[in-house]
C-alpha cells in the first residue's frame, strides 16, 4: 500500500484535523466491522462541542470550502482502501502457515527462520517474518541484509556517526550502518484483543518515521522505511482505529509503504530490486556502503 499523491505534502494542520475528527467523530462505526466516514454535518456539531471555529471547512452556505472536500475525500479514500485493499489481504495463522511453507519448500532459504513468542502447541515459526525473510533473501542476489539486527541503526557521515535512531528495527537492507531501508514487522496471530503491546508497536513505528524524517530534512540522507503487518484478527477484527492511524502516518510521510499480509508476495520482490538498485547507485556516487 502507497500512499495517494493527492494526500502527500499536506501541512501539519490537516493531520491534526484528521486526527481530531477521527477521535471526536469515530474511527469506526459502532457494533459494525466498519470504517466510519465522517459527514459534514458530524464535523460541524463536534467542533461546535468543542468550542472550535469550523470555518475553514465550512463556508457559510453550509457547504465544504476546498480544505473541507480535501479532507472528506481523504476520509473516504481512507475507508475505501481499508475495506477494499488491506482487509482482504490480511490472513489468519493458518493461511499464514499454508503460504509460509510453500515457500520454504520452494525457496529452501539459508537464513534462519526465527520462532513466534507463543508457548505450547502454538509455538512454530514467526510466518510473517518467516515469509519476508525467504522473499528478501530469494531476490537479493546474495547481498547481505541484516534480518534480525538486534542492535541500533546509525547513519555516518565521513566515518562518523551522524544519526543513531533510538530503537532497534526488526530488518536493514544491507545492514544497520547505512542502510537503505528499514522495517519493522507486525504480525500477531495469536493475540485475543488489540492489547497495549500492539497498540505500541504502531507508534514505535511512528517514532522511527519521526527520526527518519528529520535526517532526511536536515541532513538530506534519505532511508526507506516500511512497516509490514499481519493476522487479520488482531488488525481488522479488533484494531481498525489502529489501522486507520497507520494509514494516516503513511500520508503524513513517516512511513515510504505499507505492506499488508498477502501483498508481501507481490510487492517485495520489486522493493529489493530498487533497494539493490539504490545501494549500486550509492557506491557508484562514492557512498561507503558496508
Amino acid at each position: 500500500m502507497k500512499p495517494d499523491p493527492r494526500f502527500r505534502n499536506l501541512p501539519k494542520d490537516f493531520w491534526a484535523n484528521v486526527r481530531l475528527i477521527s477521535q471526536e467523530v469515530g474511527y469506526t462505526v459502532r457494533g459494525l466491522q466498519e470504517i466510519k466516514v465522517p459527514s459534514l454535518g458530524e464535523i460541524q456539531e463536534a467542533f461546535a462541542e468543542m468550542s472550535l471555529d469550523a470555518g475553514h471547512l465550512v463556508d457559510p452556505a453550509g457547504s465544504p470550502t476546498p480544505y473541507g472536500k480535501l479532507l472528506l475525500d481523504y476520509f473516504v479514500y481512507r475507508a475505501t482502501m481499508l475495506h477494499q485493499h488491506v482487509e482482504p489481504m490480511l490472513m489468519t495463522a493458518e493461511q499464514a502457515k499454508k503460504v509460509f511453507e510453500r515457500l520454504r519448500k520452494k525457496l529452501r532459504p539459508k537464513s534462519r527462520i526465527p520462532l513466534n513468542r507463543q508457548s505450547g502447541e502454538k509455538k512454530a515459526p514467526a510466518f510473517f517474518t518467516g515469509i519476508i525473510n525467504m522473499l528478501i533473501e530469494a531476490n537479493a542476489k546474495n547481498m547481505r541484509c541484516d534480518y534480525d539486527p538486534r542492535v541500533l541503526t546509525t547513519i555516518t557521515r565521513d566515518g562518523k556517526p551522524l544519526r543513531t535512531l533510538a530503537r532497534r528495527i526488526d530488518g536493514a537492507f544491507p545492514c544497520v550502518i547505512d542502510p537503505v531501508a528499514v522495517w519493522e514487522i507486525k504480525e500477531y496471530y495469536y493475540t485475543t484483543t488489540f492489547g497495549s503491546r500492539v497498540a505500541d508497536g504502531v507508534y514505535e513505528s511512528l517514532l522511527d518515521g519521526l527520526e527518519l524524517e528529520e535526517l532526511r530534512i536536515s541532513e538530506g540522507v534519505d532511508v526507506k522505511h516500511y512497516l509490514m503487518i499481519d493476522a487479520h484478527y488482531t488488525w481488522w477484527s479488533c484494531g481498525r482505529s489502529y489501522l486507520c492511524r497507520i494509514f494516516d502516518m503513511l500520508h503524513m510521510g513517516y512511513v515510504d509503504e505499507v505492506l499488508c499480509g498477502q501483498e508481501v508476495l507481490e510487492r517485495l520482490p520489486l522493493l529489493v530490486k530498487e533497494w539493490i538498485s539504490e545501494f549500486k547507485d550509492r557506491q557508484s556516487r562514492g557512498m561507503k556502503r558496508p
